[in-house]
């Protein structure tokens, strides 16, 4: 009864008061925020995955690495047919996507482009739907676009179309957008799956926390002949304190404190449990295990890198599709006038057959001896490489070696 009505001065602030949605974050809580998502009340789960999305380190990583895998990619105009028509359209489109803007409705700093557009449209692998409003702008001759992103909890989808919420939290329906004026894209929706992971992640990390903080540090016990409340004893208690254990005491003659030990024997089970959450995602996320954290005297990624790009081509088409679907018919219409667009967006893809093949002729050189430049190869296959030396310790243990 007491929210307000989403306007351009109060949503940024709503935003940013709001209580944290994982503080507390409990099995049951997101059982039921997910169960509502599904329902098409998209409120609470939105909130929940979009704090996890910032502070969940393995699964911001992977969001990042999945949106810039495909916001860095080429763009360009392709033609349906060889005609002039054919190539009117394209050129309207070229302009259209050169001087294209994108802004935040929620945080007004992000400006931006094309490759905004695209991240901001690949939102949708982690919450399902990415929201942006489309302003169309006639400059002279030229059709300009302007298109804001607004967060999904702004929106309901009881009826299986996103409706636009008057407040947050409202329990009616929302307003039907109009067609044309809003591009939805459509994606996994990673973020149902990895919620349940980082949940089940986070409690062994808690308990693990804590098993350090009570176990990471032994007590430390003095004796003394002093009597309580001497100088000497005063003394020693300062002396004890001083050392920085966390638990400590000070004892007379004759007095003794038996300990109880609750620090297990064996290998702890959280690293264990952490670990294998870690690589689930990295499996979901990215099409294999790429994290370095999987194993011991990992360079790099897996050499199974080749199955993302599975993940990043079916990304590529679905973007290049809903804009073409969405954008570029309006653009044709309201430039040229005609129904149907003769050209189209598309994002242009790396050739991961060549690439292919070059790891073959690497492995091949491998087998014979020949060990390749591995800074080379992290440049040019943009894979991650583990820190090595200082470079001066080189010089001098081959300084060494010579002398």
């Amino acid at each position: 009864m007491n929210t307000k009505a989403f306007t351009s001065t109060i949503n940024p602030r709503v935003s940013r008061t709001r209580f944290n949605p994982i503080k507390n974050l409990r099995p049951d809580t997101l059982a039921r925020a997910l169960d509502e998502f599904e329902a098409g009340r998209l409120g609470t789960a939105t909130r929940i995955f979009e704090s996890i999305l910032k502070r969940d380190d393995t699964i911001c990583g992977l969001n990042l690495k999945r949106k810039k895998s495909i916001s860095r990619l080429e763009s360009e105009i392709v033609i349906k047919e060889e005609s002039p028509r054919a190539f009117e359209h394209k050129k309207v489109l070229a302009d259209f996507y050169d001087s294209l803007e994108t802004t935040n409705f929620v945080d007004r700093n992000q400006t931006g482009g094309l490759r905004m557009l695209i991240s901001q449209m690949m939102d949708s692998v982690a919450m399902k739907y990415a929201v942006h409003k489309i302003e169309f702008l006639q400059d002279k001759d030229k059709i300009r676009g302007h298109f804001q992103q607004y967060p999904l909890w702004m929106f309901e989808n009881t009826s299986g179309k996103l409706r636009l919420l008057e407040h947050e939290g409202q329990l009616t329906n929302g307003t039907p957008l109009q067609d044309g004026q809003w591009l939805i894209t459509c994606g996994d929706g990673l973020m149902t799956a990895s919620a349940i992971a980082h949940l089940f992640k986070i409690l062994p990390l808690k308990d693990w926390l804590i098993y350090c903080e009570r176990n990471g540090m032994p007590g430390i016990k003095a004796t003394t002949d002093a009597f309580p409340n001497s100088p000497q004893w005063e003394a020693t208690c300062e002396a004890v304190a001083d050392f920085g254990a966390e638990f400590h005491a000070v004892l007379s003659k004759g007095t003794d404190i038996e300990a109880i030990d609750v620090s297990t024997s064996g290998e702890l089970p959280y690293p264990a449990i952490i670990e294998r959450a870690d690589r689930i995602l990295c499996a979901l996320w990215r099409g294999s295990d790429l994290s370095t954290i999987s194993g011991n005297n990992q360079v790099g990624a897996s050499a199974q890198w080749y199955e993302s790009t599975l993940i990043e081509e079916a990304d590529a088409s679905a973007i290049s599709d809903t804009l073409h679907r969405i954008v570029d018919r309006q653009v044709i219409k309201l430039a040229l006038g005609d129904d149907v667009a003769l050209a189209k967006f598309t994002l242009k893809l790396p050739d991961y057959e060549e690439h292919k093949c070059e790891l073959e002729i690497i492995e091949r050189l491998c087998a014979l001896g020949l060990k390749p430049d591995i800074t080379e190869l992290s440049r040019r296959f943009a894979v991650p490489m583990m820190a090595t030396k200082n470079p001066d310790e080189n010089v001098e243990s081959k300084k060494d070696e010579i002398r």
